[in-house]
């Protein structure tokens, strides 16, 4: 798109600073305006999949990203007495979609951005919060304005919208931090616990750290602590295996946070004028998908191709709907079915992995590599 080259970038998160990265790229002229004194590092890890990993090579951050990850070799789904119930092959995933996994500190995949960001000379404005007026301005200045102001209090999802949209809660908490691996876990795993309504995941992160979230159905209660909610897990899971005890009773507060765990429904559009959402803006998941990030690396991806690709704003961003929305719905209806499943008192079953069928989904809409990283 020739006549379409400003952009301003609302937040800097994952979606925002990559957006940021690739649209400089591909020769845009970018600024990201962020409410913070600095870019965010709340949340433990993040597992970034084939697809994620996809668009990560076309920004050039492979290599970065792998140096502070770990690639995984298998995913283990594990009753509360430490018995695996189903295995995923996280290699032949890697050899079906041409991409591996990499799990990450959410600290250093933001500094990896963030330095990516620097690098490119992109203008970060931090500590300037965007109200409606303001984006009314910004889409005024720039020729596109992007909302990558996450799935809470999304200012420009309420300028498209006119009216808050507020997410919805799915019924659970999420207890999570950062820990040292305990001796008696793998750390080339992840690692889910599930049984009772209860859930625990353990993924590895560096050569001796993991990221971990303890999950079960409950009330929104704004009293307590996330020490409470830390000592609750540790009566929760007391009775599990010794690994996720040893990690509850030795965490680092310093690391942990309490989420109670909301998405969104569906949107019936993602833009109005020159003002486009993405990422959690847009389509916000449940953890339990494990899509978050990669499905907004993959907005990303598309939405800057089809800047690219069509003379006007109007069509660009009425085709970034169009071929997002069934995927990004997708991932929010596997988040929703999951959750039910996890958090209820029925007998867990396990949940279904075949490489195959998972690159299907997850490589759809993206073209085929060439290579193996």
């Amino acid at each position: 798109m020739q006549n379409t080259r400003r952009i301003a970038i609302i937040g800097a998160g994952i979606a925002g600073l990559s957006m940021a990265i690739f649209a400089k790229q591909q020769g845009f002229d970018v600024e990201v305006f962020e409410k913070h004194s600095e870019i965010s590092q709340i949340g433990a890890g993040v597992t970034l999949w084939p697809n994620a990993l996809y668009v990560l090579d076309k920004m050039e951050l492979i290599n970065a990203i792998s140096a502070v990850g770990v690639q995984p070799c298998c995913v283990q789904q594990m009753n509360q007495q430490g018995q695996v119930n189903s295995k995923l092959d996280l290699l032949q995933l890697s050899q079906e979609c041409g991409y591996p996994s990499i799990s990450i500190l959410r600290k250093d995949l933001m500094l990896c951005l963030y330095e990516q960001v620097k690098q490119l000379n992109i203008l970060c404005h931090f500590n300037t919060p965007v109200d409606n007026q303001d984006i009314i301005k910004l889409s005024n200045q720039f020729d596109l304005v992007v909302g990558a102001d996450g799935r809470n209090r999304s200012q420009a999802r309420e300028a498209i919208f006119q009216t808050p949209i507020e997410p919805i809660y799915q019924g659970f908490i999420n207890i999570i931090g950062i820990s040292t691996t305990p001796s008696n876990i793998k750390n080339t795993c992840i690692e889910e616990f599930r049984g009772s309504g209860l859930r625990f995941g353990i993924v590895p992160a560096t050569a001796d750290t993991c990221y971990w979230a303890a999950a079960w159905a409950c009330d929104i209660n704004r009293n307590y602590t996330t020490k409470h909610w830390v000592n609750a897990a540790q009566c929760q899971f007391k009775r599990w295996p010794a690994a996720i005890n040893t990690i509850l009773n030795t965490a680092d507060i310093h690391t942990c946070n309490h989420i109670f765990v909301h998405d969104l429904d569906p949107l019936p559009y993602w833009h109005q004028n020159n003002v486009v959402l993405i990422g959690d803006a847009a389509h916000a998941s449940l953890p339990t998908s494990g899509q978050g990030a990669s499905q907004a690396l993959e907005d990303v991806w598309h939405l800057t191709n089809l800047l690219n690709q069509h003379e006007t704003i109007p069509d660009a961003l009425s085709l970034f709907y169009q071929t997002r929305i069934n995927k990004a719905t997708t991932a929010q209806t596997i988040g929703r079915q999951l959750a039910k499943q996890f958090f209820s008192d029925m007998p867990q079953q396990p949940v279904k992995m075949d490489p195959a069928k998972l690159s299907s989904l997850w490589m759809q809409g993206l073209t085929t590599p060439n290579m193996i990283t």
